[in-house]
């Protein structure tokens, strides 16, 4: 191989070191498995044979996290463990705009068991932060809230004031999602408003079977007995089979896309006695597609989605504080947040 050759390969190789080592410097990689007892053990009597007695146990609280992040810490913010073990909560993590220029990102896995519900919940975002542009893609899951969706957004930034503390955007955003809004069960609704659950049951594998009196049998697909009254298949048997039936034909469908513009604002502001981080998001109008399962077609027009966050703190003096962080979403038929507020009051 030509000297001139090897030299122009461990050149870009280099390049290409020194640049993943600029993008990774000060990224941190932790994985970590942390559990504890869930709710206790419940007696649940009954005296239909007698009294019997069944004891309902709830499996204990786990939580499996595995994670990489690079966000700077704001002046507000202190690591409270030597160590990430995925339970970390910062609000700030939301915000349109980081503590520093450039790129920041986060990559999150958790794998939790609460109440004995296991969910898989993900976060993820890649952001870069210029004096005049903001970009940022992010994937999120959480089980809790019931939702999943992937976003791009590209802005143009306005800083108000020369220190950049107040600096409003405006730009586009896409929005990947499963069909929120979209009922499965309204093809089965009736004239006068009434559900026509019989026939969407029978549809579904079950049936019914009559004894010629007053009396009848029901039976799920695979031919076991459900019920022996109306009352019990309609109370116990029917929920069942609408949620599994709605769940089902939801996943039959394809992801659908919506096109939004964007404006929000981020302001910072942070003394050792006095900080306010505050930031918002405003989509008030959404293109129309041909898509029939976008969310224009269940919501009949036009709607608002929003975002937002307050992180608040004050020092009357060297022993007494209070705090207020919190942050609101809201994206198609579904919200979700989280808050704190507190006072904190120190002894010297």
């Amino acid at each position: 191989m030509l000297p001139g050759l090897i030299f122009a390969q461990e050149a870009k190789q280099n390049k290409f070191k020194k640049g993943a080592k600029k993008i990774l410097k000060f990224a941190t990689f932790y994985g970590a498995v942390t559990g504890g007892n869930s709710i206790s053990d419940v007696d649940v009597y009954s005296v239909t044979n007698g009294l019997e007695t069944n004891t309902v146990k709830t499996p204990f609280d786990f939580s499996i996290a595995l994670g990489v992040r690079k966000i700077a810490r704001l002046g507000y913010e202190n690591r409270a463990n030597v160590f990430y073990d995925g339970t970390e909560r910062s609000y700030s993590d939301a915000a349109t705009i980081g503590k520093i220029k450039g790129f920041e990102f986060l990559f999150e896995a958790d794998w939790t068991r609460q109440q004995g519900i296991s969910l898989f919940n993900q976060h993820h975002f890649l952001r870069y932060v210029a004096d005049h542009w903001i970009g940022k893609v992010e994937f999120l899951k959480d089980g809790f809230a019931d939702i999943e969706y992937f976003e791009a957004s590209e802005r143009y930034r306005y800083k108000v004031d020369k220190k950049g503390k107040l600096s409003l955007n405006i730009g586009a955003v896409q929005r990947l999602s499963k069909p929120y809004g979209y009922n499965p069960l309204e093809e089965w609704m009736l004239s006068n408003g009434s559900l026509h659950y019989t026939d969407l049951a029978l549809q579904e594998g079950d049936s019914v079977e009559f004894n010629g009196q007053v009396g009848e049998t029901y039976y799920d697909p695979a031919g076991n007995e459900v019920a022996t009254s109306t009352e019990v298949w309609e109370a116990v048997v029917i929920p069942q089979v609408l949620s599994d039936y709605t769940n089902r034909k939801k996943d039959e469908l394809t992801q659908t896309i919506e096109y939004s513009f964007v404006i929000g604002f981020d302001f910072y502001h942070y003394t050792d006695d006095f900080w306010v981080h505050s930031w918002g998001n405003l989509m008030p109008y959404h293109i129309k597609t041909d898509n029939e399962f976008s969310y224009h077609t269940y919501n009949g027009g036009q709607w608002l989605d929003y975002s937002g966050g307050l992180i608040f703190g004050y020092r009357f003096n060297r022993s007494l504080g209070v705090f207020l962080e919190g942050k609101y979403n809201k994206y198609w038929n579904r919200n979700w947040h989280d808050f704190g507020v507190g006072i904190n009051y120190v002894i010297y």
